[in-house]
């Protein structure tokens, strides 16, 4: 790991602007691959599609993070957190430093180390670490069989990447409705 140089931009990091380009220009291809370019438009049907495919070829999150460089997991990363950022305005593309230590890992390294987030992340400009969504823990959570309560668990891709999204603008709805609710008592 190193140290992020000072006024470092987590979204020019020089690595993650070549995966960028390489996954762009890799999609059509990677699309054709996985079903078809017509099934990925970037819709909810499309992360369905996705969902199935991963649940098809791995049984483990283990085996997702083995894989994490082939081109398929390397694609789907990049199109669940593309999605995100069509959905969700103002979104992009980062590789941040360890929360921790504030240093900077290898970028998808051939050998993961479990304890780093050492993949892109998509969020909000400027958003405060924890606070961005790693769309390879997402692949990994749709293999996670129950909680750490022994709990079963049973995740969808479109309702997690719908759930993240929509929470903040849930919270402007209800702060919407509370603001109207507070005008019209004042009214009466």
């Amino acid at each position: 790991m190193t140290t992020p140089p000072a006024g470092y931009d987590a979204t020019r990091h020089p690595d993650l602007l070549v995966w960028l380009a390489e996954r762009r220009d890799a999609f059509e291809s990677w699309a054709r691959d996985a079903g078809g370019v017509d099934r990925f438009d970037f819709s909810d049907a499309s992360l369905d599609a996705l969902e199935g495919l991963v649940r098809e070829r791995f049984a483990a999150p283990e085996e997702i993070t083995a894989q994490r460089r082939s081109p398929f997991v390397q694609g789907a990363v990049w199109y669940i957190g593309e999605t995100l950022c069509r959905r969700r305005a103002g979104w992009v593309w980062s590789f941040e430093p360890d929360v921790d230590f504030g240093l900077l890992p290898a970028f998808y390294p051939a050998v993961p180390d479990p304890a780093l987030l050492d993949t892109p992340c998509v969020g909000a400009p400027g958003a405060e670490p924890g606070e961005h969504w790693y769309p390879l823990n997402t692949l990994r959570r749709l293999l996670v069989a129950e909680d750490e309560f022994g709990d079963p668990v049973d995740e969808r891709l479109v309702g997690m990447v719908e759930g993240w999204y929509d929470e903040d603008q849930d919270e402007d709805d209800e702060e919407d409705q509370e603001d109207q609710e507070d005008q019209e008592d004042d009214e009466a």
